[in-house]
């Protein structure tokens, strides 16, 4: 079979097309089909050596597909299942072997390139406006690239929850993709200044919460966007890594908090991962929660896949399509 694997850490240009074996699942494994593959941040990080993987790496935390076998004493998943995952390396290929405890069940008529653009990015939409900073309606939160993928799902689950939304964007394209998404207020970064709009659109009180997965180039400034006592969530480092600050500043700035999330720790058990998945993949089937596919490659385009998003002039989701 074809997969996407890198060899050394680096650009784009690292990534590999091989032929390896098909994989063998062993026991509470599957082997799945892929369908797609989810394109993220996280295996461009994976790449580049910023999140460090042995080597060789295959590359992809997050796919869909049908079941074709399972390991020894495999239970709950059987051979002709729809499945989706995430947190499993390995999705950039024909086939992957996935631990039965990660797969969930999709529902029976959505689509798989749905469910694969879903599950990374819905789920981590849905534990920071549900769990990191529960979003009720008498809460205003900030969220960066509001037209991206992760970030037009965080739009539109703060406005299930009745929150009001500000958003930051770098086109009038992209705005106009936030404010379809809900979103209230949308800020153009480029040519305004997002912390004094924010404040200007808040009353000059600021937000409760910011949502932050560009890193380097908005964290600091997003801080100067909270009320006091907010809290500045950084889940992303789309731009590179926040800088280092000394923790007297969140007291001049208001006694604010800060917290850098990580997806696993919100699905550490079957029951979480299937609460979040199960709200996830049910709101898109409903028509509730809309996926807005951005791109889709061959699997053997992974590397163009990677260079668009890391350009961010994309929108929505990338997929890999084997």
């Amino acid at each position: 079979m074809k997969a996407a694997i890198v060899h050394e850490v680096g650009g784009p240009e690292k990534i590999q097309f091989d032929d390896v074996p098909v994989p063998v699942p062993g026991p509470g494994q599957a082997l799945v089909k892929v369908a797609a593959a989810g394109v993220n941040f996280i295996d461009t990080y994976h790449r580049s050596g910023l999140y460090k993987v042995d080597l060789p790496a295959r590359l992809g935390m997050e796919g869909a597909g049908v079941v074709e076998s399972v390991g020894a004493g495999t239970t709950g998943i059987a051979p002709g299942d729809r499945v989706a995952w995430v947190m499993v390396r390995g999705s950039y290929a024909e086939y992957a072997v996935v631990p039965a405890l990660q797969l969930i069940r999709m529902p029976v008529h959505l689509d798989f390139r749905l469910a694969a653009a879903a599950m990374l990015q819905g789920m981590t939409a849905h534990y920071l406006t549900h769990s990191t900073f529960f979003l009720k309606p008498e809460h205003t939160c900030l969220v960066h690239a509001a037209a991206g993928g992760t970030g037009l799902l965080i739009v539109q689950m703060a406005k299930m929850l009745g929150a009001r939304v500000l958003g930051t964007v770098s086109t009038a394209e992209k705005a106009q993709q936030a404010r379809q998404a809900g979103a209230d207020e949308v800020i153009l970064y480029a040519v305004e200044d997002f912390v004094e709009e924010t404040k200007k659109r808040t009353g000059g009180e600021g937000v409760h919460v910011v949502y932050d997965g560009v890193g380097k180039t908005t964290f600091l400034k997003s801080l100067d966007c909270l009320r006091p006592r907010g809290l500045m969530v950084n889940f992303g480092n789309a731009s590179g890594p926040a800088p280092p600050f000394e923790p007297l500043l969140l007291q001049q700035k208001g006694s604010i908090y800060v917290t850098r999330p990580n997806l696993a720790h919100y699905v550490a058990t079957r029951d979480e991962l299937q609460w979040r998945a199960g709200d996830v993949l049910r709101w898109i089937d409903e028509g509730r929660l809309r996926i807005h596919i951005g791109g889709e490659y061959p699997l053997g385009e992974a590397a163009r896949a990677h260079r668009d998003l890391e350009s961010r002039g994309t929108t929505g989701k990338l997929l890999l399509i084997p």
